[in-house]
């Protein structure tokens, strides 16, 4: 029987390539755009997007809003869990494909915990729009690494089971 091969260094360099970007952006749109004076003007970079500033002192949607400094720690320390609960799932996972959506989502979720544990809020700062309707609220980039990652997941799961299901059925 042949030994697995081991895709943890390609989930670690996902996440960890996902965490740096991450960090980047929101420093560039922090401090050398200025991002927060500009208020709601923001920068638009094509008709339907733009750079907009927002602390996010939620969660996912604005859901869990984190008024004080006890709910901002029980927040930190619950999206903690998550990305520890992720980071072991990746850690055992033996598909290649599922370890880098994995990667995705740890990246993702430790960029934001970086950036609530430091500043006591998520730095968000896309803004996808289509006039006035908008099918997101304003996110990051980390927010789209956790969703993609979290898609790529679903998607394997949905197709990989219709497959099984095909060749049991034959």
């Amino acid at each position: 029987m042949p030994t697995p091969i081991n895709h943890r260094p390609l989930g670690l360099t996902v996440a960890i390539v996902t965490l740096m970007f991450d960090q980047l952006v929101k420093y560039t749109v922090t401090y050398p755009l200025a991002l927060k004076s500009r208020m709601d003007d923001g920068i638009e970079i094509l008709p339907i997007f733009r750079l907009r500033w927002l602390e996010n002192r939620g969660v996912s949607m604005g859901f869990f809003h984190a008024d004080t400094n006890m709910m901002r720690w029980i927040l930190v320390g619950m999206t903690m869990l998550i990305a520890g609960f992720v980071g072991v799932w990746m850690w055992r996972e033996k598909a290649r494909q599922d370890v880098a959506a994995l990667g995705l989502v740890l990246g993702g979720a430790i960029g934001n915990i970086a950036d609530r544990v430091r500043l006591g809020y998520v730095v968000d700062y896309a803004d996808l729009h289509f006039g006035e309707w908008r099918p997101f609220l304003i996110f990051n980039l980390a927010d789209a690494a956790i969703t993609f990652g979290v898609l790529i997941l679903l998607a394997r799961a949905l197709l990989l089971r219709e497959k099984g299901a095909k060749r049991r059925r034959l």
